[in-house]
């Protein structure tokens, strides 16, 4: 009888469960760490990388909105399945409609490119 021939397949990982961090947690191939949401967000007002933050309050249903550098704010109310990149994006919209708002209060002035009328007139009635 012969040997028996040597696998050529590497062995596996150990079935043991072992209790690993979040940043060595993969999934796919990417590290969980990498498929979280963001939490810091650029400001609208003064364009400063990471100075907003949101806190989620689940318990009481508001969510807060806040930059740290020029202290802009906002405040929202949440469910369950609201997430910080939810409120970003409401915060967005926010502002867009409350520009176009002023904008469409203003009236804009009308110009025209033809120079004003000058009184004219036609005969003198005195005569």
């Amino acid at each position: 009888m012969g040997k028996r021939k040597k696998s050529s397949r590497k062995p596996g990982p150990s079935r043991r469960k072992e209790v690993l961090g979040w940043s060595s947690v993969l999934f796919a191939g990417y590290r969980l760490i990498d498929l979280l949401l963001d939490t810091t967000f650029t400001c609208l007002f003064c364009h400063h990388d990471n100075s907003v933050t949101v806190r989620l309050d689940k318990k009481e249903g508001v969510a807060q909105l806040m930059c740290r550098i020029c202290d802009q704010r906002y405040q929202s109310r949440i469910h369950h399945l609201t997430e910080p990149i939810d409120i970003y994006s409401e915060w967005i919209d926010a502002a867009d409609a409350a520009q176009k708002e002023q904008q469409g209060s203003r009236r804009p002035v009308a110009s025209s490119s033809r120079p004003a009328a000058a009184a004219v007139s036609f005969g003198n009635d005195e005569e």
